[in-house]
């Protein structure tokens, strides 16, 4: 992607568990207000190798229990056949008890699932990773402030000597993975959905970028950039830094027909801080104790990219709809029902974008 290894060195100081940042999130949003940086194009549409091994990772080894799954249905089922099939075993399979193990322990560990977004290729994500190693998590032991802050952003996401053994263990398995597997996966992978690549390029670029122009402005969300990636269902990954520095990962369709399917959960993934600030602002102290929070981000996410589709382009609305049931596995239920919200976070939601909407 866009980023580099001295830009995130820039960005390190941030709180980078913040947002919707937590197991069952929606959105998947993790927020900075770093903004000193040469603007990016405005939203291209692009797939990249190293953001989809990452989450093919976390798939392979987590169990994906949210209403909306952060990965496909079958995801899991259907690379383990296709290795199984090939004859392919590699340090994944290998590690896949003991990575899953604290996963179990530390579900937070859920929120690396963001990382990739910071880097523009494998070889500089492991680069970082290796640092983050030798340092043992420790920004003091770097040589230089750029190393420290680098030292220091993943800190964030993996706080413990334990959680540091654990990114240690996923980075080797996931190396073996690409060299043994899914590489080919990815590149066999590419050259069949070419073509649906165009069609969400040609969809988002040429119709619906300029219809969600107006909300993007007025969210601070001017600029970023979009990766298709293979294994999300309809929760994307989202790490927002201010109105120009903003990556979106979203499903990526199987078929040029169903390019919107793209274009759904990109809605899904836009409202995310206006969500947020919903919930927490009616949400109250019993239901926080009870674990609602989240649920309501969740189904607010769902419902809140309905009511934007619903402004600005509102024959996606039915098909919206239709995708989040189907990646709910409720093919057959009510919208409202299955995502339901209480009445005040509905509301606020949907004064929230008609205010958006409304402004200059």
């Amino acid at each position: 992607m866009r980023f580099s290894i001295a830009r995130v060195a820039s960005i390190a100081g941030i709180a980078v568990l913040a947002g919707c940042a937590t197991m069952g999130g929606a959105g998947g949003t993790d927020t900075s207000d770093q903004t000193n940086t040469t603007p990016p194009s405005q939203w291209p549409i692009n797939t990249y190798e190293h953001v989809d091994l990452w989450l093919h990772g976390f798939a392979m080894i987590q169990d994906d229990s949210t209403l909306v799954p952060f990965f496909k249905r079958g995801y899991k089922a259907e690379m383990t056949d296709l290795k199984r099939r090939s004859n392919v075993t590699t340090q994944l399979d290998a590690n896949i008890s003991n990575l899953r193990a604290r996963f179990a322990t530390n579900p937070r560990l859920v929120n690396a699932q963001f990382i990739p977004l910071y880097f523009s290729s494998l070889d500089e994500l492991v680069q970082v990773m290796d640092l983050f190693e030798r340092s043992d998590g420790n920004p003091r032991a770097a040589s230089n402030q750029e190393t420290a802050n680098l030292i220091q952003l993943l800190a964030g996401y993996f706080p413990l000597p334990a959680d540091r053994e654990w990114a240690r263990l996923f980075v080797q398995s996931i190396r073996d993975e690409n060299n043994r597997f899914y590489r080919a996966y990815w590149d066999q992978q590419q050259r069949e959905r070419a073509t649906v690549l165009t069609a969400v390029r040609d969809h988002w670029s040429n119709t619906y970028r300029p219809r969600f122009e107006r909300f993007l402005n007025n969210t601070s969300q001017t600029g970023g950039e979009i990766a298709l990636s293979l294994p999300l269902d309809g929760e994307g990954r989202t790490l927002s830094e201010g109105k120009q520095q903003n990556s979106t990962a979203v499903t990526f369709p199987m078929r040029p027909a169903d390019a919107d399917e793209a274009i759904y959960v990109i809605a899904h993934e836009l409202v995310g801080q206006i969500v947020q600030t919903a919930v927490n602002d009616n949400v109250t102290p019993t239901q926080t104790r009870e674990g609602m929070t989240d649920r309501f981000v969740s189904a607010g996410t769902v419902r809140a990219g309905a009511m934007l589709l619903q402004k600005v382009a509102p024959e996606l609305y039915t098909g919206y709809q239709s995708y989040y049931l189907r990646s709910a596995n409720r093919a057959n239920g009510s919208f409202t029902q299955v995502f339901a919200l209480p009445d005040a976070i509905r509301d606020a939601i949907s004064r929230q974008i008609d205010i958006v909407m409304g402004g200059i």
